[in-house]
Order: structure tokens, then C-alpha cells, then sequence
């Protein structure tokens, strides 16, 4: 079999990096080498894991190599700890399969107990998510069966995704949990806008994590974070369609596990049903969500540019007289600019057992340009204020 130019130079690099004063060289393992077919129609997963379990059980730095072609791959996790740093370096096509009989698993791509992985290489992970869509029926279904996360991470720290494409999930793309130190940049993540719960990114439980330079256009939030996710950077994200860059739902479980330290910093949103949003449930229970920025933000036609709710029910009406007990404090929304398509362009519904605290509204220039104008603030149980430029005209 011949060699790739890729891999001849990938090789001539490791050669020229082996062992100094002892130390163990990195290795190449390339899947077609343990048998992986490009044809797109037999599953490759017990390949791709015998490729990881020799990579993983390296003591030097491992890459795994999946060359260009189209593999098709079931439903496989890759687990740690590993004896090495491992790179993940995907060239071509992975496939979801589309037997319904495949769907109802958590997990099509996973990467657990990891220290120090990489997830790179410009290749595209589809997965199929036309095929399984219509088995999404959880709001109506109390007994609905889970569909599979295109890529999960689960305790893996110190780590980076990057250069990615993410075609048609049929749940979340990229899901974060228990993690620690990852950055993801330069992915694109893609499903059409009514696509059910394919959130870009979702995030909980975890700390230090940065997003960058991302292109998310979905059926659900851009990016999610829920209960436990602290220190999160978010810059130059591009959102949209979807519902948005959002911080919950919290409160319905997980008390205690706190959100704090949340930054989203010059991204724009275009045809969103959300800008950047923060929502509880109302009745729930008791946290704190608080040091959240929202700064130079653009919106193109966004419905509902910003906002607080603290009585989020998607599934019908809050119970009457119900309040959220999650504790909202610290938010500063400021330089946020463009087009609304709604009239509320601000809309702040705190909880009001427990109202929002140090809100601020910091040069605000939103406009609504459809019939009943001109743009509206909505305010209430809210302690704050508001500063420079107010357009329309601040509700603190």
C-alpha cells in the first residue's frame, strides 16, 4: 500500500524528532493500516477502537491518522487515561449510521477520562441527523429515548477541538461534560433551523473552557451552558439560525452547582430567535448564576435580541404563583447594536422572590423597524442601571 504524501512527511517529522537523551519518539497510527474502509457502507468501529487502543497504550506522544475518504462509524467511544498525549487527526468523512436501530444511545463520537487530546485535522463528522429527527418527540413524550451527541466529551481536560466541520447532528454536535482547560476554534457546526435539540455547543460541570471563531447555524442554542459551568470565554462566534448564545436552562436540578464567570464577547447573531439569554425555571431550585458579560454584540434581525427569564416552561405555562429560586447576580449587557425583529428588544423578567441584582445596561442601540414600533425595554424585578447610550430608552 502506498503512502500518502501527508503521512511520508508526517513520518520524515517524526524521524527527525526521535529520541534525545532518551526520550521515546511519537508513532503514527493510521487506520487503513488496521484495516478502516473508505467506502462509506461498512462500520469501521472496531478498527478505529484497536487503532486507539495501541495509540492509547503508547508511552511516547500518539497520533491517530484517519485519512481522506468517507468511513462510515457506529456509535464507539475512545477512553482513557492514557499512557501519552494523544492527536486525533481527522482527514476525511465520518459517517452516522441511519438503521434506526443505532439511534437511541447517548453517544455517536465520545472521548472519555483524558488528559491532554487533541481533536484536529479539517475533516467532517455527519451525522445524518435527517434519519433520526422524527424520533425526537421528548416534550410530548415522557418516555422518549435519547438520540446520539455527534461528539461527547466527558471528563477530559487540558485538551483542544479544532478545525472541524459538523453536519447535521442528530442531537447536540460538541457536548462538554465534567471537563477542565479546553479550547474549540475553528469548527463550523451546521443543521437546518428546525432541526429539534441540535445545540452547536452545549456545556455543564465544566470550568475553563474558550470557544473561538466559531460558525454555528442550528435547530437549537448556538452554545448552551447549564448548572456547573464556570469560566467560559466566548469570542467571535457567528450564530445563526438557532435560538441563540444561552446561559440554562438552570434550577430544575442540580442545586448548588453554580454558574459564574461567563464571557461572550464580540460575536454576532443573524436570524436568531434569541441574541444572548439567560433562563430559569420557575418553580425551581435553589443556585446562583452570577459575573456573566455580554459584550460587543451584533444582532441581525434577531427576535428577542436580550433577555432574562427567570419563568422558562417551553412545555406549557409556569404554575401559577410559581418563582424561580436561582439567584441571578452580577450581568452587565453592554455595546450591543443592530436589528430587532420584534418590538421588545430588551426584555428583563427577573424572579421575584429573589430579583436580579447589579444589572447593567451599557450602551444599548437596538432598533425595531416592523409595524407597532418604535422598539421597546421590558423590565421587572430588577436592580440595576443603566449607562451611555440607551436606544430605545432603558427600562432600569
Amino acid at each position: 500500500m502506498k503512502c500518502s504524501f501527508e503521512i511520508v512527511v508526517l513520518l520524515l517529522f517524526f524521524l527527525s524528532t526521535t529520541s534525545v537523551n532518551g526520550e521515546i519518539p511519537p508513532k503514527i497510527f493510521d487506520v487503513t493500516m488496521y484495516g478502516a474502509v473508505a467506502n462509506g457502507e461498512i462500520d469501521n468501529a472496531q478498527v478505529f477502537l484497536k487503532a486507539w487502543t495501541d495509540a492509547c497504550n503508547y508511552v511516547g506522544r500518539s497520533r491517530i491518522w484517519i485519512p481522506k475518504g468517507t468511513y462510515l462509524l457506529g456509535s464507539v467511544s475512545f477512553i482513557g487515561p492514557c499512557k501519552g498525549s494523544i492527536i486525533f487527526v481527522i482527514k476525511g468523512i465520518l459517517k452516522a449510521p441511519t438503521d434506526p436501530s443505532t439511534f437511541f444511545t447517548d453517544t455517536w463520537i465520545g472521548f472519555r477520562y483524558l488528559d491532554d487530546l487533541v481533536v484536529k485535522g479539517g475533516g467532517v463528522l455527519n451525522g445524518q441527523g435527517s434519519s433520526a429527527w422524527k424520533y425526537n418527540d421528548c416534550q410530548r413524550n415522557p418516555q422518549c429515548k435519547n438520540l446520539p451527541v455527534t461528539m461527547r466529551f466527558d471528563f477530559v481536560k487540558n485538551s483542544r477541538i479544532q478545525s472541524l466541520k459538523s453536519i447535521n447532528s442528530k442531537n447536540s454536535h460538541f457536548n462538554l461534560f465534567a471537563c477542565y482547560n479546553m479550547n474549540i476554534s475553528h469548527v463550523k457546526l451546521t443543521a437546518p433551523a428546525d432541526s429539534p435539540n441540535t445545540d452547536g455547543i452545549h456545556i455543564g460541570t465544566s470550568s475553563k473552557i474558550k470557544i473561538l471563531h466559531a460558525n454555528i447555524s442550528t435547530g437549537d442554542d448556538c452554545i448552551s451552558m447549564v448548572a456547573g459551568s464556570q469560566n467560559i470565554e466566548i469570542s467571535d462566534v457567528s450564530c445563526g439560525p438557532g435560538h441563540g448564545i444561552s446561559i440554562g436552562s438552570l434550577g430544575r436540578s442540580l442545586a448548588q452547582q453554580h454558574v459564574k464567570g461567563i464571557n461572550v464577547r464580540n460575536c454576532t447573531f443573524t436570524n436568531t430567535d434569541n441574541g444572548v439569554r439567560i433562563k430559569t425555571w420557575s418553580p425551581s431550585l435553589y443556585s446562583v448564576a452570577s459575573d456573566m458579560t455580554f459584550e460587543n454584540i451584533i444582532m441581525n434581525n434577531v427576535r428577542n435580541p436580550v433577555v432574562i427569564d427567570q419563568q422558562y416552561c417551553p412545555a406549557g405555562g409556569c404554575p401559577v404563583e410559581s418563582e424561580s429560586s436561582v439567584q441571578i447576580n452580577d450581568v452587565t449587557f453592554s455595546n450591543i447594536r443592530g436589528t430587532s425583529s420584534t418590538k421588545v428588544v430588551v426584555n428583563l423578567l427577573c424572579s421575584r422572590i429573589l430579583p436580579c441584582k447589579n444589572v447593567k445596561l451599557i450602551d444599548i442601540n437596538l432598533a425595531y423597524l416592523g409595524p407597532g414600533g418604535p422598539a421597546t425595554s421590558m423590565c421587572s424585578h430588577v436592580i440595576g442601571s443603566s449607562h451611555g447610550k440607551q436606544i430605545p430608552g432603558g427600562c432600569l
